[in-house]
């Protein structure tokens, strides 16, 4: 009996086309909370990125993929910040080098070096490109996660090089989701399920990106979208349809959860 669903949100909540969430998905979350089944964001997203799903009233938010976990209530169950001298050694790294980041907390997010690039990936999530400023500005012991703006073949030498207390994960070429070394989607879940005092057994889980991919593995059942990335789909226990094909209702319909 499965009595909590974790849902990523970009292309598996969110159409990537509509920027909206599809009216079956929408039907899906209600049935769900119809029967008391704990519905739980889990998203690489800022914590201040999520108005536009909140009216769905979900039960909990696992953000910056896993560092920030917080109720509905508005209880922090979680929080993980980047170690101070992986940030130190980004930011030298970004002085002699050609290269672009965005620094989170759940406070704010800025970017530095806004690029054509950057400012085409902020308009697919249909979100605001951040406020560009210099580094004094921001609080650097609250950082939560990093989006460096890497390619992906450079990802491995940079983390070893520049951010070796850290760990990447993507759900784009674009750029790299970074967060402290350990951190990831399954640990919001075990936040959660500890919280809610549910079984892992007793759990579903959505995705289509790489850093839904500890979350798939460690739930009972793991869905990747239709839309999913290759490597996603390899390791789900199921793929169902896009997200704009009625994704998520479908699954959950096939495994007789609604």
């Amino acid at each position: 009996m499965i009595k909590a669903v974790f849902f990523d949100i970009d292309g598996t909540l969110l159409s990537f086309d509509t920027h909206k969430v599809p009216t079956s998905t929408e039907k899906a979350i209600q049935k769900l909370k119809s029967k008391g089944i704990k519905v739980i964001v889990s998203t690489g997203r800022s914590i201040n990125s999520l108005d536009h799903i909140k009216y769905l009233d979900f039960d909990g938010f696992i953000t910056f993929n896993g560092g920030y976990c917080i109720t509905k209530e508005g209880d922090v169950l979680f929080r993980k910040g980047i170690h101070a001298t992986d940030i130190k050694s980004l930011i030298d790294h970004a002085e002699q080098h050609e290269v672009s980041f965005s620094l989170m907390s759940e406070h704010e997010i800025s970017i530095f070096k806004v690029t054509p690039e950057i400012a085409s990936m902020y308009e697919l999530l249909n979100l605001p490109v951040p406020p560009q400023r210099s580094y004094a500005d921001f609080d650097m012991a609250s950082v939560l996660q990093t989006n460096i703006f890497i390619q992906p073949e450079e990802q491995e030498t940079f983390m070893n090089t520049v951010m070796p207390n850290s760990v990447a994960s993507r759900w784009t070429p674009l750029f790299a989701d970074v967060n402290p070394l350990g951190q990831s989607k399954q640990v919001g879940i075990d936040v959660f399920i500890d919280h809610f005092d549910i079984d892992i057994k007793q759990t579903m889980s959505f995705g289509d990106g790489g850093n839904d991919i500890t979350m798939l593995k460690h739930t009972a059942y793991g869905i990747a979208m239709g839309n999913a990335n290759p490597e996603v789909k390899a390791i789900a226990d199921y793929i169902t349809d896009d997200v704009d094909n009625d994704g998520i209702f479908n699954a959950l319909a096939h495994f007789e959860v609604i």
